[in-house]
């Protein structure tokens, strides 16, 4: 299982490359791609990229239509509905407690060493005096989770999302991202936990997830395509990620620049 793992990791990472490639020439062959705006616009259309729609579109009805109508959402009713909230918050944060050795260095990879040390302090922290990871008082003492996996590792190194997937079960994901689940899993404690606590761990996960879309469902309901709302949606999402929420975000000389541009306009106004 392992090898085929590893095999896996190989395959997705030549796709997230094509990608990448196939991205490049759509850039290189726009009449200004040497701006920002087109560059922005390029990247965009790479992680959009969804050869697979066909097939995805019959995976999402299943999981939509079937899996979550059926089960995944009267689960999710019911833990919400029984499981007193204070009980739900100790088992994410022990869940998120979990997650801190590869937040550790998934943050060093990225060149964040000053966030790979937040994270290694949080582990000890709440292992510890958190009992566990049941109570973040990390969080008390300001230090904030840094959340990082190394699908987002692979974005920052440059490498192209791949194609859309939409897997069974575990909804939208991307070659990029799924490769980054697959080496997440590699980290410890992952490795050294009985199965049982594993498997909870993601039913937890799975669920508490399930529970925040609760809300927000309604958007979806009105959309007038299901399948690419949720897509656009995820990759924004990626995107946001991937940039540590800098997508979109103007800089200081661009600000400055377009003050200057609106001070001319209205001394030319003036002109007048």
């Amino acid at each position: 299982m392992k090898l085929l793992q590893l095999a896996s990791i190989v395959v997705c990472l030549a796709l997230g490359a094509c990608t990448a490639n196939h991205a490049e020439q759509q850039a290189q062959s726009s009449n200004q791609a040497g701006t920002e705006q087109n560059r922005s616009e390029a990247s965009k259309q790479a992680k959009a990229y969804d050869p697979l729609e066909p097939v995805n579109r019959v995976i999402w009805d299943f999981n939509y239509d079937v899996l979550d109508r059926y089960l995944i959402k009267p689960v999710t009713l019911g833990y919400v509905a029984v499981m007193p909230q204070p009980v739900r918050n100790g088992l994410m944060n022990a869940v998120y407690n979990l997650e801190e050795p590869a937040n550790t260095i998934n943050n060093i990879l990225q060149g964040k060493p000053g966030d790979s040390a937040t994270s290694l302090g949080r582990f000890l922290v709440n292992s510890t005096v958190g009992v566990l990871g049941l109570f973040d008082v990390a969080q008390s003492m300001g230090l904030e989770r840094q959340e990082e996996d190394f699908g987002q590792v692979l974005g920052v190194w440059g490498v192209g999302t791949g194609p859309y997937l939409m897997l069974p079960g575990l909804g939208p994901s991307d070659v990029r991202s799924f490769t980054g689940d697959i080496v997440d899993n590699y980290y410890w404690p992952s490795t050294v936990l009985d199965d049982p606590i594993v498997i909870a761990a993601n039913l937890i996960s799975v669920i508490e997830t399930r529970a925040s879309l609760i809300e927000v469902e309604e958007n979806l309901n009105r959309s007038l395509d299901q399948y690419l709302f949720v897509r656009d949606v995820y990759f924004q999402r990626l995107a946001f990620d991937v940039s540590d929420g800098k997508i979109g975000q103007k800089s200081e000389e661009e600000i400055e620049q377009e003050a200057d541009d609106f001070s001319d306009f209205e001394s030319l106004l003036e002109g007048q």
